[in-house]
């Protein structure tokens, strides 16, 4: 969890905590340490038997290889988007707590009192969301500058469908805010990005101009509204029967007011464009949401140059638990000799939220 100390007029402080690795301090007023609540025994032991118990604080460098990460921490944004729950959001994950980040060199890092400011030589530690947007975002100017050719809709497919769901212990990537469970896609996307492999996807997943505008005539956008968002007038809503863009991955939502065990069916359309090697073919993997039947046609698709492209068709089949409950799988084309995976996360959950 996130703790945010607001204690003041404190020489220092112990906090204690039955699992010290749940807890992200942010904005201490106060020196202070985090210890484990098998510790706190020696602490008082040694408070009691001193007359003058002392305690200092040393700088801890940074030691690599002893924890799991990636996780999903807590206070992560989760998904469904309530304004296109069609959509899956969010799109990945990327590095955003506990980061030391760049700095203005003007501006003060922490204060004593209220009079003292203090710089920290152009570096602050700033966390969460705040520094998970500029390394995304900082991958997807790589990406334009290494394929100036690329939409802004293959970059970022690039990204989600190279992304990783395991973490460095070959694990399912941990939710921090859900006990340590594996976290479903709702809250971390397709998953952790990994740069160098969004550099090579194999496959990307495109859009159109249109098909924006297609998905906004779908939600009952205005023509003026679309026009505020578009600055065009050349747009129109004459394909806009559906909410499924063309997005490298598939939600399939059900109304959990539905009859328990009723049985469902969700069809979505996808086009994939080849830009790795010239000849190819992929063959799917399925890994069905639990309690659902996924269907994919057709099962292999056959490139003959790069840059051409294929549509395929998958059905998703589930009922109504009554329970609410998120489910949750994958897609991934896989390259005949190995050299490229390109995976979609599947995504069934209730309309008004899940567990």
């Amino acid at each position: 969890m996130r703790a945010i100390s607001s204690v003041t007029n404190l020489a220092g402080a112990v906090f204690v905590s039955k699992d010290p690795s749940r807890v992200e301090f942010e904005f201490m007023s106060c020196p202070g340490v985090l210890i484990s609540a098998t510790e706190l025994a020696t602490v008082i032991d040694y408070i009691n038997s001193s007359d003058n118990p002392i305690a200092a604080i040393k700088f801890r460098q940074t030691v690599t290889g002893k924890e799991v990460a990636p996780s999903v921490a807590d206070y992560t944004s989760r998904g469904p988007s309530p304004n296109c729950p069609a959509v899956l959001k969010p799109d990945v994950m990327a590095p955003g707590s506990l980061v030391l980040a760049s700095w203005i060199p003007n501006d003060y890092t922490a204060a004593v009192g209220t009079s003292t400011l203090l710089s920290s030589e152009g570096f602050n530690l700033i966390s969460g969301t705040s520094m998970a947007c500029p390394h995304a975002s900082g991958v997807a100017a790589l990406l334009r500058g290494a394929h100036p050719e690329w939409s802004h809709a293959a970059i970022r497919s690039a990204m989600m469908t190279t992304a990783t769901e395991l973490d460095s212990s070959m694990m399912p990537i941990k939710d921090v805010g859900r006990n340590f469970t594996a976290a479903s896609p709702l809250a971390m996307g397709a998953g952790h990005i990994v740069p160098n492999l969004a550099m090579d996807p194999g496959l990307v997943y495109d859009v159109t101009p249109q098909d924006y505008v297609s998905l906004l005539c779908s939600m009952n956008f205005t023509r003026n509204q679309i026009m505020t968002i578009t600055r065009s007038n050349m747009y129109d809503c004459a394909n806009s029967s559906s909410l499924d863009l063309n997005y490298p991955s598939f939600v399939a939502f059900y109304d959990k007011n539905v009859t328990t065990g009723a049985m469902l069916t969700h069809r979505f359309r996808r086009v994939v464009t080849n830009v790795g090697d010239g000849r190819t073919r992929y063959e799917v993997k399925v890994t069905a949401p639990m309690g659902t039947k996924v269907a994919v046609w057709p099962q292999s698709l056959v490139f003959g140059k790069k840059n051409e492209r294929r549509d395929y068709y998958v059905d998703i089949t589930y009922a109504s638990d009554g329970e609410g409950m998120v489910s949750h799988g994958s897609i991934v084309w896989v390259e005949e000799s190995g050299k490229y995976n390109v995976r979609s996360p599947i995504v069934v959950a209730p309309t008004s939220g899940g567990k």
